[in-house]
């Protein structure tokens, strides 16, 4: 009997989705008669498609259960949105007790309160599919209804909630304040978005959290009406005052910096304020060393940390400094405007138009590129 359950399962999950999940799909399964001798291990491997070992796990989880009655019922409900034979393995990997879950007074109200709300049942499908137990709370649909007017789509909703866990905190006592208080500081609902995709503990984080790391990214230098104010809070976000001192007085001492001219580089490009020194010090070495900038050129200019050393700065270091040497451009040539343009723009402006000059010029960046010192960039 258990084999014919497992041959029908796995129709159900190959076939069609069913048009009202639950309801036709169980009263099939029902015509079944339950194995007497139900053993969750055996049922998570054969039936949901669980490995061995995530069946011990999960199997723990699922001892009470004496029938394979409401487990059917509930892979029945996912097949019938859709969900493949791989994604309720994963799912019920994740979370066993969803098998336990009550079709009737649980999974279709979520799943009509979250089509009432205008998804589609691909888009109910996916949300089961990262909601895990949070799709079996009735709340979820309320607290789906918020994050959409906020986060504008659900696909943007989606990315943000694969690095949190925005279902599991209160919207009344934590979410809602904290988005209140960002507008408040100046963010757009589209800003949050955004932060919340790269940092989305931010908004479900304590308000008193929240508004501490508002003051630690003022403190750098970047009022809240600057457009940087959300790069700098992204730089910020957990660290504590001391550490983002420490950060900043570190800057000051690598790139041989006075008080004035970190303030300057930390407010054009706070993010830096978030590099490791791991990355900051041989950075410090080739511009100043190498290049020879001075620190209060590049002060004004920060942006030129945000690049790639190995894969930009170096590479169009070397192509600059051959062309300058073999007399191609003027000396003047400036190295900020020449790392700034686009790898399109790099290419018409430094390499295209010395063709024949230098006809081994492009194999050349491109190896200096993946890190690589071409001889012809050997320089005396």
């Amino acid at each position: 009997m258990l084999r014919l359950r497992s041959r029908v399962l796995a129709h159900l999950l190959s076939s069609s989705p069913a048009t009202s999940p639950g309801s036709p799909l169980r009263r099939l399964l029902s015509a079944i008669s339950p194995n007497p001798s139900f053993a969750a291990h055996e049922y998570l491997v054969s039936t949901c498609g669980l490995t061995p070992a995530q069946a011990v796990k999960a199997s723990a989880k699922l001892s009470h259960l004496k029938s394979p009655a409401n487990p059917d019922a509930v892979l029945a409900f996912l097949a019938g949105l859709g969900l493949s034979g791989a994604d309720v393995a994963a799912l019920v990997a994740r979370d066993p007790q969803f098998l336990c879950a009550s079709v009737e007074r649980t999974l279709t109200p979520v799943a009509a309160g979250l089509s009432g709300l205008g998804l589609s049942r691909s888009d109910i499908a996916r949300l089961a599919s990262l909601a895990a137990h949070k799709f079996r709370q009735k709340a979820m649909v309320s607290k789906l209804h918020y994050y959409l007017r906020v986060f504008g789509s659900l696909d943007t909703f989606l990315r943000a909630m694969k690095g949190g866990h925005l279902l599991s905190h209160s919207i009344e006592r934590v979410v809602k304040p904290n988005v209140a208080y960002l507008r408040e500081c100046g963010l757009q609902d589209c800003d949050i978005a955004k932060f919340c995709i790269q940092r989305p503990r931010m908004i479900i984080a304590s308000p008193e959290h929240v508004q501490a790391m508002v003051r630690c990214a003022e403190s750098i230098g970047v009022p809240r009406a600057s457009g940087m104010f959300r790069h700098a809070l992204h730089a910020v976000a957990f660290h504590s005052e001391e550490e983002i001192a420490a950060r900043v007085e570190y800057l000051k001492k690598t790139f041989r910096w006075s008080d004035a001219e970190v303030g300057i580089a930390v407010s054009k490009a706070p993010t830096i304020v978030a590099m490791s020194k791991e990355s900051l010090q041989p950075m410090s070495e080739f511009l100043i060393s190498e290049v020879g900038l001075e620190p209060a050129y590049i002060a004004h200019r920060p942006a030129l940390l945000t690049f790639s050393l190995k894969g930009r700065l170096r590479a169009r270091h070397y192509v600059l400094k051959f062309l300058k040497e073999n007399g191609l451009i003027d000396h003047g040539q400036d190295f900020f405007n020449t790392v700034m343009v686009s790898e399109k723009v790099f290419m018409e402006r430094f390499i295209c138009p010395h063709k024949e000059a230098a006809p081994h010029l492009a194999e050349d960046y491109a190896t200096a590129c993946r890190g690589e010192v071409p001889a012809r960039f050997s320089f005396t």
